[in-house]
């Protein structure tokens, strides 16, 4: 008997989003140099090796987080491409000498505060798809349990707000990735920006926000630059190219 076909879900397809955080560990760099060079090569062929459906971006972390170097944005419609890149990266030789002391899952969603009204940017597809702008600043999040008590209109009413202040920043794109059931956050919110000054302008806004008052966690924040994989490896061994 063959496996039942999985049903799709509400509102079509959603892409399912990962964010990995690497770090490498201190005994890699006192390595000789061309076993170092020889094992970024084989990661950095390695994740090119085409998956079916896979999108992924890389960037680098060097000199803005102690506990992590490298971040590999994963999207797929489906769990299963996912897992085949992090096993074929398991089976390199860099693969023994990283860590991972962050990683977040989740999947895109249309959001229910929008309506039925045209909405071009956040929120309005179950699709992510990059617009590889040259910064990405990541952060999980938890509204409080008091949050979802509210009725659905007032929720709505507050978000309206929260949006209508975020469209005075159309140069920032947010990523929004629903965790409910899937990892221990409730979402995973990444931003794509021209530059940390815009960001951190839009978020200084948002913070006097009714919406704000609902916030119960939203650490560790990561503010990462989108880098070709071989030059944010180059980067974190210590040897820039």
């Amino acid at each position: 008997m063959s496996d039942p076909t999985p049903s799709e879900p509400p509102g079509g397809p959603r892409d399912v989003v990962k964010y990995t955080f690497f770090h490498v560990r201190p005994e890699w760099r006192r390595r000789p140099a061309s076993e170092r060079r020889e094992a970024r090569e084989e990661f950095a062929r390695t994740l090119e090796r085409p998956i079916a459906d896979l999108l992924w971006r890389t960037y680098s972390l060097v000199g803005t987080r102690a506990e992590a170097d490298l971040l590999l944005w994963t999207i797929a419609p489906r769990l299963e491409p996912i897992q085949t890149l992090h096993g074929r990266l398991n089976a390199t030789a860099l693969a023994g000498y990283l860590d991972v002391p962050y990683s977040y899952l989740g999947m895109a969603r249309r959001s229910e505060y929008l309506g039925e009204h045209a909405h071009g940017g956040e929120g309005s597809s179950a699709r992510r798809r990059p617009l590889d702008r040259p910064y990405l600043f990541v952060y999980p999040f938890i509204k409080k349990r008091e949050w979802y008590g509210l009725p659905f209109e007032e929720r709505r009413r507050i978000m309206a707000e929260h949006f209508r202040i975020g469209h005075r920043y159309p140069s920032v794109e947010i990523h929004t990735g629903y965790s409910f059931g899937l990892d221990d956050m409730e979402f995973i919110l990444a931003f794509e920006a021209d530059d940390p000054a815009t960001f951190l302008d839009l978020v200084a806004e948002l913070r006097p926000s009714e919406a704000s008052r609902y916030t119960a966690l939203e650490t560790p924040i990561f503010t990462a630059r989108q880098m070709d994989v071989r030059e944010a490896l180059a980067l974190a061994d210590g040897a820039p190219e």
